[in-house]
């Protein structure tokens, strides 16, 4: 008989430990779930198959929830707890930088490219980045990597990507600049240098035929181009209205690359979603941001990967790209020094691959130090970055129904931003992450 009642009772075990595994409650020393507002002080979140369920003041157990008992409870009463964090533009594949960069795009296969991407996924999601935006690879990297993570396969952060980025011959994004003339057939693989209107809305098609989330438009020069053709509008209007016009019919949003004045205000008039760099902003700029709601993002951490190449190794970048470099270090944070003021809508994004993975909270320091308080620079990283990436009803803040994404800092971030390069703990999707 007790054989027998134990097989039927085997169905209700498995169940109740499969309800087991799905749940977790978090005790938070203080809970920022809002950012934007104030924080809660001590809290308790039920955290039930990677969504947030339920959100109570005060530090209660499982059982205030009705949850299962043994229910895990992750002791977090001395962390100050926040939403994850995320980070708009990066570029998973390298952070590789000057001849050390050029020299790994003939050497390294697509497969080294995905396997360091993986590696940099991870320490980006240590970091406390739960969410990212991949503004650009060359071999469809990233897209495997999005699935992947998905899939639960390998550690790292939600994953939009955008593919390999639209550039007009000779523009930022043209591979085969640097290189000698035979070459160039064998490093032009990604689709995505345009010229005229028809091959411009062709490059659109191709990225989203290979699975694009977003598309990203290199608009102007680049700092790091091995070419002096300086840092103004490389693309006709025309142009870069058939691939906003392009992109629009595919649902996708466009993120713009674009230092020079003329280039950031064609692209705010083509009605864009956002702005990277933004460098020389002027007043005409300032006012299509706030007329048309696009979003700037920053990427001030790009300084900090030129300087450390530089210490290391004073011949790191030569001929034009140093002179363009030397420039973006001194001017870097002053159109972020208007855009504040201003009431430009800021979203959180370190171009990091430029600077380092695993230091993308380095940002917040540099973005504190050019105008915004702590408590801005937080909500560009969670509500304006997850509203930018389409994904405000999923993450961002830390209420009932979305993802149960979070980290725990020790001290207040929003006293100290410094403490957000220090995570002890990270959840993505209700899975804990231990730095």
């Amino acid at each position: 008989m007790s054989l027998r009642r134990l097989i039927l009772a085997l169905p209700l075990l498995a169940a109740a430990l499969d309800a087991q595994a799905g749940v977790l409650v978090v005790q938070a020393g203080q809970l920022l779930d809002r950012p934007g507002q104030a924080p809660r002080g001590a809290a308790t979140l039920l955290l039930r198959d990677g969504k947030v369920q339920e959100v109570r003041d005060g530090h209660v157990g499982p059982e205030a929830f009705g949850a299962p008992a043994g229910t895990e409870v992750l002791d977090l009463r001395q962390h100050f707890v926040l939403p994850g964090l995320i980070d708009s533009h990066v570029h998973l594949t390298n952070d590789l930088g000057g001849l050390a960069g050029q020299l790994a795009q003939v050497q390294r296969s697509p497969a080294d490219n995905a396997l360091e991407a993986a590696n940099n996924a991870r320490k980006t999601l240590l970091a406390g980045f739960t969410t990212v935006r991949n503004l650009g690879d060359g071999d469809g990297e990233i897209r495997a990597l999005r699935d992947a993570v998905n899939a639960g396969k390998l550690p790292g952060p939600r994953i939009l990507t955008a593919n390999t980025s639209i550039s007009a011959t000779a523009g930022h994004g043209d591979p085969r600049l640097g290189f000698r003339s035979d070459l160039h057939e064998s490093l032009d693989s990604g689709n995505n240098v345009c010229d005229g209107v028809d091959a411009c809305r062709r490059a659109v098609r191709s990225q989203v035929a290979q699975g694009a989330d977003v598309i990203k438009l290199l608009i102007t020069g680049g700092v790091n181009s091995r070419i002096g053709a300086g840092l103004g509008a490389q693309m006709f209007e025309d142009e870069a209205r058939a691939v906003v016009e392009t992109s629009r019919m595919y649902g996708k949003k466009v993120a713009v690359h674009a230092h020079g004045a003329d280039g950031i205000n064609l692209a705010l008039r083509l009605g864009v979603d956002s702005i990277e760099h933004g460098t020389l902003l002027d007043k005409e700029g300032l006012e299509l941001f706030r007329r048309s709601g696009a979003y700037y993002v920053p990427t001030l951490s790009t300084v900090n990967g030129y300087r450390e190449r530089l210490a290391t190794n004073p011949q790191a970048y030569q001929g034009e790209v140093l002179e363009k470099i030397l420039w973006r270090i001194d001017i870097t944070g002053k159109a972020l020094e208007q855009a504040v003021p201003a009431g430009v809508k800021i979203a959180f994004g370190t171009d990091a691959g430029v600077s380092l993975h695993g230091r993308n909270a380095d940002e917040f320091e540099l973005m504190v130090a050019h105008g915004m308080t702590p408590a801005q620079a937080i909500v560009a990283a969670t509500r304006n970055a997850a509203d930018l990436l389409g994904l405000g009803d999923k993450v961002g803040s830390l209420e009932p129904g979305k993802h149960a994404d979070l980290i725990a800092v020790r001290g207040n971030p929003l006293e100290d931003v410094t403490v957000l390069k220090r995570v002890d703990v990270v959840v993505k999707g209700g899975e804990v992450f231990r730095p």
